[in-house]
């Protein structure tokens, strides 16, 4: 099959990462009509539909969102092309905020990558504990843990999440035998604020309640809650992929192979008018990829 238009494919890509054939032509200086208009040409020419059309905006079909992710890659690979060969060398500042847990443990130890395939790109990189909105000057993209139900900008989702047990390995292996559920939970535990259900939803998966104890230490992160997981006693629950970071370098394990569903999960958030900048989308490309790896 002979390669699609080049302009259908920006634009494909615009309405795919912006969920709106309107916001699509409003970056990209169309008309919705002629961005309607290239996707029906488009979807005729791959024999295929590449979005629902619904009330509101547009959303991804499966085979839909398969493409896009390789076009997505392709036109930011062509434009870093572009820019280094022909553009000179003037540098580019990228600012964004990630929830510290998020910061620590999946960007700052993968900043470097980013840095030798963008070497013209800075990143300025800050920290919160929560955040629901932007704040004037501090970021162009938030990495925000919820529900995606934020009104401040574009939000893409960056995957489903799962939660499991963690523990130091000399705790687990201080119980004459291998620990059940109950008996972690009946133990010391640690719980992270906004995530104190994880510990009874974890139990009533697997047909148990959650055992009468006293010994809780609470926290306001996942990374205070690692730190305090590695250093002693006690087995607290994280995201997988947080957890990772502490489980490569032997500092705890998984002492149950189960894993709890969470229903909020990490998004991207761009501020308004920021995914026009070529450095913004890379960055933003970037940590879908690593994200898909952690």
């Amino acid at each position: 099959m002979n390669l699609p238009h080049p302009t259908w494919l920006r634009t494909f890509e615009a309405a795919a990462r912006l969920g709106s054939f309107t916001a699509a032509a409003a970056e990209l200086g169309l008309t919705p009509a002629a961005v309607s208009q290239q996707m029906r040409l488009l979807e005729l020419h791959l024999k295929t539909t590449l979005f629902e059309r619904l009330p509101r905006g547009v959303a991804l079909t499966d085979m839909g969102a398969a493409y896009a992710q390789p076009v997505r890659k392709s036109l930011n690979e062509m434009q870093i092309a572009t820019a280094g060969l022909f553009g000179g060398t003037k540098r580019r500042q990228v600012k964004v905020r990630a929830s510290i847990s998020f910061a620590t443990l999946i960007l700052a130890p993968r900043l470097h990558e980013f840095r030798i395939t963008h070497p013209h790109i800075d990143v300025e990189l800050s920290t919160f504990v929560w955040a629901s909105r932007f704040q004037e000057g501090l970021s162009d993209i938030d990495i925000r843990f919820g529900y995606g139900d934020w009104s401040d900008g574009h939000i893409s989702h960056l995957g489903h999440e799962f939660a499991a047990p963690v523990c130091r390995p000399d705790y687990l292996a201080s119980f004459d035998t291998p620990p059940s559920l109950e008996d972690l939970a009946a133990g010391h535990i640690y719980t992270i604020h906004g995530s104190e259900a994880d510990w009874p939803n974890l139990l009533s998966q697997t047909g148990h309640a959650m055992p009468t104890q006293s010994e809780i230490t609470r926290f306001d992160s996942s990374l205070l809650a690692l730190q305090a997981t590695s250093n002693g006693p006690g087995t607290a629950i994280v995201l997988d992929s947080f957890a990772q970071f502490f489980v490569k370098q032997g500092l705890v394990v998984h002492p149950s192979d189960e894993k709890l569903a969470i229903r909020p999960a990490h998004f991207l958030v761009e501020r308004e008018g920021s995914g026009s900048h070529d450095e913004i989308r890379a960055f933003m490309d970037w940590v879908r990829t690593i994200y898909l790896k952690s």
